[in-house]
């Protein structure tokens, strides 16, 4: 019995490692952040490597994105029954990015509803051979039992939601960081959930699934909704006001930088070398500063 014991509790090590990397935060009465990290993906973090959702109604608990990988999604799930005993009935999608659907099967496996813009299912399935690829390299046999697994709900512009009298209302405005990127707004609790439509503290990455044509227009289509308390994609919960120094205001000098550039006659190789100085304070900044601007470039130049 004492060997049994011992051996359960070795077992138990990896699962309580990867779960203390989720940071659970209370937002607002049954209203949570679950932070991960801002570094890269890792064997330790299971590709939960961002910001996700949480709402607990009378019948049952409405996740913002399922987590990284099947492993992840498990890991999301302890953090959950930290703060509530109520079942995950809906897992909703806010994008394309890992993070944001990998984890679908194992939410399904428990009974729950997944819910996703169609364009973020097409833009899913387009990269889903590329991203396991990716995550394969970067958490190894973390990796284990995650499959491509897409929403059972799929909508075009907007779709309303309501769970135990709790209003969900969500928007995929245009593109952002990827093509089928929504917000979540809850209007009872004042709450916006952006997915990858907003970071924080991190400087944001513009890839080659990203619009820096668009993303600042559906910026401001989250940021329409007044909300008191943001839920970034990346990042501790905050204000409109600190998503907007973070986001928009970024993308903006981005644009304007890339644009002057192009409008003297410049080339992508001196992309990099705009001036970006005013958000060297946000993490990852030397790591993907000059890479936003060559995508932007390649983007802008065909505006």
């Amino acid at each position: 019995m004492i060997r049994a014991a011992i051996l359960a509790a070795a077992l138990a090590v990896p699962a309580l490692a990867s779960a203390q990397v989720l940071d659970v935060q209370s937002v607002a009465d049954d209203v949570w952040a679950i932070v991960g990290e801002k570094a890269q993906r890792s064997p330790a973090n299971l590709a939960n490597n961002a910001t996700f959702g949480l709402v607990a109604t009378a019948d049952g608990a409405v996740l913002i994105d399922p987590g990284g990988s099947w492993k992840g999604a498990a890991a999301l799930h302890d953090a959950i029954k930290s703060v509530t005993d109520r079942p995950v009935t809906h897992v909703i999608n806010t994008g394309g990015q890992d993070h944001r659907w990998l984890g679908n099967g194992y939410w399904q496996a428990q009974g729950a509803t997944v819910i996703a813009s169609q364009a973020a299912v097409d833009d899913q399935q387009a990269r889903a051979s590329m991203q396991l690829s990716m995550l394969s390299q970067l958490i190894g046999d973390a990796l284990a039992q995650t499959e491509p697994s897409f929403a059972d709900v799929t909508f075009a512009d907007s779709y309303a939601l309501d769970v135990g009298g709790i209003s969900f209302e969500i928007v995929h405005p245009g593109p952002a960081h990827t093509p089928g990127d929504s917000f979540v707004w809850v209007p009872a609790y004042d709450t916006v959930f952006t997915g990858d439509i907003v970071y924080v503290e991190r400087i944001l990455g513009v890839g080659d699934q990203s619009s820096i044509t668009d993303w600042p227009a559906s910026y401001l289509a989250m940021e329409a909704t007044g909300a008191t308390h943001v839920v970034p994609g990346h990042g501790a919960p905050t204000t409109l006001t600190h998503a907007h120094a973070d986001t928009y205001d970024y993308l903006m000098n981005l644009r304007t930088e890339i644009g002057a550039l192009i409008d003297a006659g410049g080339d992508i190789m001196a992309a990099p070398q705009v001036d970006q100085s005013a958000f060297a304070h946000l993490e990852q900044f030397e790591a993907l500063a000059g890479r936003n601007a060559q995508t932007a470039f390649q983007q802008m130049e065909w505006e």
